[in-house]
């Protein structure tokens, strides 16, 4: 167990983590921030066969929070009158072919009803596959250096059926984040890690996060992230902590900490880097999911509401909520066994629904209603 304490005490936080660690995560690190000052905790293990715990301040790879900070970029452009939100995609992309429909504010929102590149769940529990990514077992263990291109990744999605028409739905799906990093590229004529720096990055002095584009180390320190998967019968492990992020591209690729993630939320949150108007475009949540513009938004147990967007990755996830003004917030760095099952599903939300009832709900038994969504 590691605790740093400055200003407030919290063992119901420190008995949480245990306890995800014993429903069977690898390692958790936690960071509070609120009223009271700052508390940090770990528990659990580093690596597998070793006895150290996770790195308080560690990297991580953070999954789908990337779609917050593409989503800030994005609406920076729109503020510095180089992106319209309301815009259609295909007159800044035309070379893909998009339907006319389909806005800017569609592909940050999901609601664009393009195919995901990374296979689509149907709610008649059909799965589609895509690319091989995390579901695919041992093909994604054995591809996992492969380098893809966005515009590979976006033609693949599209040579497939749409979900719905254009804004009448609502579908999570990695190919609107990979179009908008292109989006990013095609007005700016630089890279999308070019811009993240010159933007969040640089400006917010955020110098443990990493826009990586096939890159396949993660800085130390870290702890490490782990892949499960069956052959000839037998049950394999490996660790996947380096490895290509390519195949998720902007839907997910970027490397953080959970101090850098506490930054970049509260100053968002707090209005340092989009005007009001589009803050509150971004936190505006459409019906069906309650996403924002790269955001949910949730109550919390007993009343209020907190913005948040989680992320797992092959083994590595993070957490990240805050409230509306970014005065409390909650980041966490994760490390597990990943599968094709997805077998840590359950106890990963069952753990963010404490944590959230813990932090933003006055300690209220775990019922709150926050859906986790990690890929």
């Amino acid at each position: 167990m590691s605790v740093t304490l400055t200003g407030q005490v919290r063992p119901e936080l420190q008995k949480i983590i245990e306890e995800m660690v014993d429903s069977g995560f690898v390692g958790v690190t936690l960071r509070v921030h609120d009223e009271h000052g700052e508390w940090t905790g770990s528990a659990g293990l580093r690596e597998l066969g070793r006895i150290e715990e996770p790195p308080i301040d560690g990297h991580v790879r953070i999954g789908s929070n990337t779609k917050t900070f593409t989503a800030t970029v994005v609406l920076q452009l729109v503020a510095e009158g180089r992106i319209g939100l309301d815009t259609a995609v295909d007159d800044y992309l035309s070379e893909f072919g998009l339907d006319p429909r389909i806005t800017v504010r569609m592909l940050l929102q999901h609601t664009s009803g393009v195919f995901n590149f990374t296979g689509e769940y149907f709610e008649d529990g059909t799965f589609v596959p895509g690319i091989p990514a995390t579901p695919a077992g041992k093909e994604w263990v054995d591809n996992r250096f492969h380098t893809y291109r966005p515009e590979e990744l976006t033609r693949l999605a599209l040579s497939k059926p749409a979900r719905f028409e254009p804004g009448t739905d609502w579908s999570y799906a990695n190919t609107n984040y990979v179009l908008a990093r292109l989006l990013i590229e095609k007005v700016t004529g630089r890279s999308v890690a070019e811009e993240m720096q010159r933007l969040i990055l640089g400006p917010l002095g955020l110098s443990g996060t990493i826009q990586p584009t096939s890159e396949q180390e993660i800085p130390e320190p870290h702890a490490h992230a782990y892949y499960r998967y069956d052959e000839d019968g037998q049950t394999r492990t490996v660790d996947v902590t380096r490895h290509n992020p390519s195949w998720i591209s902007s839907g997910g690729d970027m490397i953080s900490t959970t101090q850098d993630l506490h930054t970049f939320i509260s100053a968002l949150l707090a209005g340092k880097l989009l005007p009001a108007e589009l803050l509150a475009e971004m936190c505006t949540p459409e019906a069906k999911a309650g996403y924002g513009l790269g955001v949910f938004v949730q109550e919390v147990p007993g009343g209020g509401t907190i913005i948040t967007h989680n992320g797992g990755m092959a083994g590595h996830a993070a957490l990240m909520y805050s409230t509306p003004d970014g005065s409390t917030t909650l980041t966490a760095a994760l490390n597990y066994v990943d599968d094709a099952d997805l077998s840590m599903g359950e106890a990963f939300q069952k753990a963010t629904q404490r944590l959230v009832a813990e932090v933003f709900g006055d300690g209220r038994a775990a019922s709150a209603e926050a859906a986790s969504q990690t890929r």
